[in-house]
């Protein structure tokens, strides 16, 4: 039964400015809406976190989207997200797995944070599904195991590519570029066309190229938490 899954940790960013530009950034909302709406159709509960707590700044607010328009009407979601939990003060083994949603924002506050670090290890560690998609596998930058391994070295991922970084022109902008830094880490990075749907699932990590993968990577964490019971 779906409602004995522990909850999904969803975080997002709580930065909102995009490195020296002075453009206003955040978590892109489609990133979490599409997963969101996968695990409320399958029953799996979630909770909301940032790094900060309290409400997360948005980036690409598109009210458009079917997902996105669901989801800003909903007062349950909107409470959620204006108290998002604060990532540090949480116990990792109350949740089967972590999401990290993307937003250009994750790249300034993800890959050295140690609570991110931390989750991720006693997720992962207890068996726990680790996933993220488009710039949110920038918490897996600087993951590691207790053994001191990168999490990461030896598995395939897929994450927003530096091609895409040097479409939106963000390439000198971002303080690194993740798809370059995943493989530096040991990471298979495995690229499809810009903009184009690509999920990995390699065990229990599971990540997604862009917007596009969004959906996919949500139902590949149901799929896993689903099969396992």
């Amino acid at each position: 039964m779906t409602s004995t899954i522990k909850p999904v940790l969803c975080v997002v960013t709580s930065h909102p400015i995009r490195g020296d530009s002075g453009e206003p950034t955040g978590f892109a909302m489609v990133e979490l809406t599409h997963p969101l709406e996968v695990f409320d159709k399958a029953g799996i509960p979630y909770e909301i976190a940032s790094i900060r707590g309290g409400h997360p700044p948005i980036d690409f607010f598109d009210l458009s989207d079917p997902a996105n328009e669901h989801y800003w009407k909903d007062k349950d979601f909107r409470n959620a997200l204006a108290d998002s939990l604060i990532l540090k003060d949480l116990d990792a083994s109350r949740y089967s797995a972590v999401f990290f949603a993307g937003g250009h924002g994750t790249m300034w506050d993800f890959a050295d944070n140690e609570a991110v670090k931390t989750v991720i290890r006693r997720i992962w560690e207890a068996g726990g599904i680790v996933s993220a998609v488009c710039h949110g596998p920038a918490a897996l930058v600087n993951a590691t195991l207790s053994d001191g391994s990168y999490l990461v070295a030896g598995k395939q991922l897929a994450c927003f590519t530096d091609e895409e970084e040097a479409e939106v022109n963000y390439t000198h902008v971002v303080p690194y570029l993740l798809a370059t830094t995943l493989t530096q880490r040991g990471a298979l990075h495995q690229t499809a066309p810009n903009w184009s749907e690509n999920v990995v699932t390699d065990g229990r990590l599971i990540t997604g190229q862009n917007p596009a993968s969004a959906h996919r990577v949500g139902q590949a964490i149901v799929d896993q938490l689903t099969t396992k019971r």
